[in-house]
């Protein structure tokens, strides 16, 4: 499937319910990675320090572990990360995960979350499709060049942000952002799969829902935070 069909997919038949996404992008999501979360923060009234620094801390375990240079991270550009979709109403920011995004460099990350962390996704389920998919998905891009990561370092830098969205969302005074699996490339499946969880979170009208966001237990997606 062209890169982007799947996206499309998901936000027609989310608007079709009327759920409007729009496109995502903020100065404390970029190619910096930590180090812009960071600085970015600092000039915020919407941060949570604590938090912020709590992602910091690991973020940086995470970039070590992924076999990142730290020194080429915080020297690169401030160019902010495209991103998939955002719901203005309630400010939440929504994923749509493919399967080359479920590797085992994927699975490294998400050990490695702090105990706290808020997620709108279920941590467990991701776990499993990692370890479902990293056969086929470390392979994807295998010799595709990375900026810190090196040649071969396309997954790797991947989890990486992956790992930034999920972590750097909630500090920065917004919902826990939610990740759709759609391993198989069709947006519409996806959507459908994940509707009423949707509804319960944003509201069948496409206003802020009053189910919430996901919480540390009995949200839409079960149990998301680290045990």
């Amino acid at each position: 499937m062209p890169v982007g069909d799947c996206q499309r997919e998901f936000a027609a038949a989310a608007a079709a319910d009327g759920i409007v996404l729009g496109r995502q992008s903020f100065d404390w999501l970029s190619e910096q990675g930590h180090f812009g979360l960071l600085r970015v923060a600092g000039l915020s009234r919407q941060a949570d320090i604590e938090r912020v620094d709590g992602a910091v801390r690991a973020l940086e375990a995470i970039y070590v572990k992924l076999g990142g240079d730290p020194g080429v991270l915080e020297a690169g550009r401030q160019n902010r990360l495209r991103g998939d979709f955002v719901h203005e109403p309630s400010r939440t920011l929504i994923e749509i995960d493919e399967s080359q995004h479920f590797t085992s460099f994927r699975l490294a990350t998400l050990d490695l979350y702090p105990h706290e962390a808020p997620l709108g996704f279920d941590l467990e389920e991701y776990r499993r499709l990692c370890r479902r998919w990293r056969g086929k998905s470390d392979n994807y891009r295998r010799t595709k060049e990375a900026r810190g990561f090196g040649v071969g370092g396309r997954q790797r830098q991947r989890a990486y942000y992956d790992a930034l969205r999920d972590l750097a969302t909630p500090a920065m005074g917004h919902p826990p952002l939610v990740r759709i699996d759609a391993t198989h490339g069709n947006g519409k499946t996806a959507y459908e799969r994940h509707r009423d969880q949707l509804f319960t979170l944003l509201g069948r009208d496409g206003e802020a829902g009053t189910g919430g966001v996901p919480q540390s237990a009995g949200g839409p997606w079960g149990s998301n935070t680290v045990p």
